[in-house]
């Protein structure tokens, strides 16, 4: 028992110390010469502007699901839903969006990633851009770092903005609330810090996808079982990753409200 239990803390403690080192190489490379602007940009459509519809499409539910949940638990406790477009922003803007639109990244393009990474690892792509002198690092993960960080800024500004206009309308339609009586509900509880601090969690959440998927990936072991694991091993270390930096972010800022 022990002896495996010894095990699993130096197998994780392996890993942790690897994620640690390609994310400080992935930093010198992100802020040094040369840059790589055009796979930046290529890999930022990859990240952002696919991915947008569909995360567009899965936190306008997402907020309709809040809102409405929000009015029937509140009529039950306190027989009064006035206080819902509040709470609802407030759930919305510091949590729901930037959180939401994290994961659906995740489950897409770090699955990508890691799949990409990891196929051109057991075919020695990887290898050969070392035989020519090429840094992988920077070749392959930070075009995909930069991007990710921009791309989970925008990401969480565009889902918290849909998510808003989303619970404006459903409060019209369902509640009975108009835009300007769900406005003045929203500014007593959030101000525009929210926002900012939203996006910031946004870019930090951005910034662990690449790092886990290509690590796993250069991890890869042949055949498409390797692949596969790697891809599997990138998805939930960076799901649980997300959600552990979103509470150490959310206690950080929560002395700034």
């Amino acid at each position: 028992m022990l002896e495996v239990l010894g095990s699993k803390v130096l197998h994780f403690n392996l890993h942790f110390i690897g994620v640690l080192q390609l994310f400080s190489q992935t930093i010198i490379g992100a802020v040094t010469p040369p840059f790589r602007i055009k796979d930046i940009i290529k890999q930022l459509n990859f990240v952002a502007v696919e991915s947008a519809p569909i995360v567009v499409f899965c936190v306008s539910f997402a907020a309709v699901v809040t809102i409405i949940e929000s009015s029937f638990h509140m009529k039950i406790v306190v027989q009064n839903d006035a206080l819902v477009p509040g709470f609802a922003a407030l759930l919305i803007l510091r949590e729901l969006g930037a959180v939401v639109s994290a994961l659906l990244v995740t489950s897409r393009v770090g699955a990508g990633f890691a799949a990409e990474v990891g196929s051109m690892q057991i075919t020695e792509q990887v290898d050969a851009l070392k035989m020519l002198g090429i840094d992988p690092i920077r070749f392959i993960v930070v075009p995909r770092f930069v991007a990710c960080v921009l791309g989970g800024f925008l990401l969480s500004i565009i889902a918290n903005v849909v998510c808003i206009l989303c619970a404006m309308l459903v409060s019209q339609l369902s509640l009975g609330y108009t835009y300007g009586s769900f406005i003045m509900g929203m500014k007593g509880f959030v101000k525009f810090q929210d926002l900012v601090f939203a996006s910031i969690k946004g870019a930090s959440f951005g910034a662990v996808i690449p790092i886990f998927s290509c690590y796993y990936g250069f991890k890869c072991k042949a055949g498409a079982e390797g692949v596969g694991l790697a891809t599997t091993n990138s998805v939930v270390t960076t799901s649980v990753a997300i959600i552990v930096i979103d509470f150490i972010l959310s206690y950080f800022f929560s002395y700034f409200y």
